[in-house]
């Protein structure tokens, strides 16, 4: 008799093992859970991930971690090298080259999120009500792309800044404003796939509007390409902005940007090296801790890959 009670617990929590199993497998996990278990398995995506944080901590905590003031020049000691008193050495007016570069870092990551955010708004948008309307709708929205696409977006950019001054917001918006070009088509691409699907369909049937139906279901489901794109923008756009402030139509004195002292490193590299190998440096090193973040990212979020 014993035996037999203790056979049918025994049987008991092996069933409830099994079932407990069952439910857990059946749970499953999100896209987003399954992306972050492989994104942690990439190295080179978590050290640009690390970088990228320790970069950008350092330039919003510039003001109080510093060693000089941004504008305080030392004429007298002038362009010096490296020592212990000034890390990276200084420029031609004696200011302290590492504070150069963070307060710069403020500007250069400033414009790459900014002018990103403004290409992610126009181009989700635009590809998002031409994917899901289609039609003659389709068709005119993305022969305006073609169009946009065919003309010189670099002297679109001095136009602008020809036009209404070299405004600091004004770079931002106006190189975000030629950078969304390729954000909609890749949208638009997604969309076209994602509009067929059952949960699109359900939504209609029950009534919900197209915008709303872009918004709350259409966007969320395409945004796996979108944030993979949007960290290979940045590095675009900061090498722009670094482009731009080289031929001068970028950022003016006396603010500053990496672009800008790589400028001025260019000017005086054969006597004083050490103005462009730093700033170039750190341009280099972010850059490349996106494009590693960005290859992570599109590993990542491929739902082909594997769940191991």
């Amino acid at each position: 008799m014993l035996n037999s009670t203790s056979e049918a617990q025994g049987s008991t929590s092996s069933q409830s093992g099994r079932v407990d199993s069952i439910n857990e497998y059946e749970k499953g996990t999100s896209l987003w859970s399954d992306a972050w278990l492989r994104l942690k398995k990439n190295p080179l995506a978590l050290t640009g991930l690390g970088f990228l944080v320790f970069i950008a901590l350092a330039c919003l905590c510039t003001p109080w971690i510093a060693p000089y003031g941004y504008e305080e020049q030392n004429l007298l000691l002038g362009a010096s090298p490296p020592s212990p008193q000034h890390w990276l050495g200084t420029d031609t007016f004696g200011r302290d080259l590492l504070t150069r570069i963070l307060y710069g870092g403020r500007v250069s990551l400033m414009v790459g999120l900014i002018a990103t955010s403004v290409a992610l708004l126009i181009g989700v948008t635009w590809g998002a009500i031409a994917g899901f309307v289609g039609g003659k709708v389709d068709a005119v929205m993305m022969r305006l792309v073609d169009i946009i696409y065919a003309l010189p977006f670099m002297i679109f950019i001095v136009l602008l800044m020809v036009v209404f001054g070299r405004n600091l917001w004004l770079l931002f918006f106006a190189i975000g404003a030629v950078e969304w070009l390729t954000m909609a088509r890749i949208v638009r691409g997604q969309v076209q796939s994602l509009k067929e699907q059952e949960f699109v369909e359900a939504a209609i049937s029950i009534g919900l509007s197209k915008w709303a139906i872009i918004r709350r279901h259409l966007i969320p489901n395409a945004l796996g390409p979108v944030i993979v794109y949007t960290t290979l923008t940045i590095p675009s756009v900061m090498l722009l902005e670094a482009f731009l402030s080289f031929l001068g139509l970028g950022i003016q004195p006396p603010q500053s940007s990496w672009g800008l002292l790589i400028s001025y490193g260019v000017e005086s590299m054969e006597e004083y090296p050490w103005l462009l190998i730093y700033p170039g440096l750190t341009l280099t090193l972010t850059l490349f801790a996106l494009n590693f973040l960005g290859d992570g990212l599109r590993d990542a979020l491929d739902v082909r890959a594997s769940k191991d």
